[in-house]
């Protein structure tokens, strides 16, 4: 990666739907056998949003805006727009991401989606606008935007989270000022474990759809390994080649599934996850490719300017990454 032309996080806007509930109170939790209903209410997650008539594309724009707002740029300076694929689009064939273009009035911009790794998408999402940031110096402003909406009436996904509704907007930049500098990234993935999840809706009515986990014990036992493994050298490879050891890392953080996946990994890989992890799981559930985002956001105000961050986020698809970030000091107007 060269260092001429760094890319930085200018600005994280989240935003989620008003309406709010408790995990104890969704009433699919009462249709569900007594053993997934307890590991329901054991996740750590107490609350979640639901986007009750909005599409993936009405939460993505409403977090596309704010983050504009906040960074004091009209949407035809956009240079790109990505967006996040969504799991289950509005309509086949047709555009989410040009929909998401036209709705903004982003004119002049480069315009994609960027999907099918899960979570990690918005990882790819990163690779991809800092390619186009360090490759085009006429490309200035990349907006990543992702939203988060259940694809099935269940909000439950056995045996791993329980999912909530919302949308989170990355402006990347080189102009030298923001939050982060994205220093480093490394993305793998592995096609054994491509439909280990899968919802299956050609000549199924949507009501009928459901989230399915082909082996449980593959998820759980197998994949969990190769997962560790994976981290363990993505993690040595990305401190490697950028000259740290790994207790130069202020914050670790990842996405948020389940209060038992923290500590799993926090013993697997001998880290402490940070707390702001544990709270955005309780307040909003799992988020899919918001996670790390709306995590970044937090835990900015509790880094000092040249702290050092690791993002690590993983699907069951599988693809796995981990990123390297600095913090920047703050410009005046974006206090911590």
């Amino acid at each position: 990666m060269t260092v001429d032309r760094p890319v930085t996080i200018d600005s994280v806007a989240l935003w989620f739907p008003d309406d709010e509930v408790t995990v104890a109170g969704l009433p699919e939790l009462d249709e569900l056998p007594i053993a997934q209903r307890e590991h329901a209410l054991s996740l750590g997650i107490d609350t979640v949003r639901i986007g009750i008539g909005l599409s993936e594309v009405d939460l993505a724009h409403a977090a596309a805006d704010e983050a504009l707002r906040t960074a004091g740029l009209d949407a035809t300076q956009l240079d790109a727009l990505l967006l996040v694929q969504g799991r289950v689009p509005q309509y086949l064939l047709a555009s989410e991401a040009t929909r998401l273009q036209h709705r903004l009035g982003a004119t002049q911009a480069f315009t994609t989606s960027v999907g099918d790794l899960g979570c990690v998408s918005v990882s790819a999402a990163f690779a991809l606008a800092s390619a186009l940031l360090r490759g085009d110096p006429r490309c200035q402003n990349v907006l990543v935007v992702a939203a988060a909406k259940t694809p099935t009436r269940s909000r439950y996904r056995s045996p791993m989270t329980l999912l909530g509704d919302g949308a989170a907007a990355v402006l990347l930049t080189t102009s030298g000022t923001g939050r982060y500098e994205l220093v480093d990234q490394m993305i793998r993935s592995d096609g054994k474990y491509a439909d280990l999840f899968h919802i299956d809706y050609r000549d199924v009515r949507e009501a009928d759809w459901v989230e399915e986990c082909a082996d449980e014990p593959t998820y759980s036992f197998r994949l969990a390994v190769e997962s560790r493994k994976r981290f363990t050298e993505i993690n040595a490879d990305l401190l490697a080649r950028n000259g740290l050891q790994q207790d130069a890392i202020g914050v670790f953080l990842m996405q948020n599934l389940s209060l038992g996946a923290f500590a799993f990994w926090q013993e697997a890989l001998d880290v402490t996850i940070d707390p702001v992890c544990r709270d955005n799981l309780a307040r909003f559930g799992h988020l899919g490719s918001v996670d790390v985002a709306a995590n970044l956001e937090r835990a900015a105000s509790a880094q000092a300017p040249g702290d050092y961050c690791v993002i690590m986020n993983s699907s069951p698809v599988a693809a796995w990454s981990s990123a390297l970030l600095r913090r920047l000091p703050d410009r005046p107007g974006h206090g911590k």
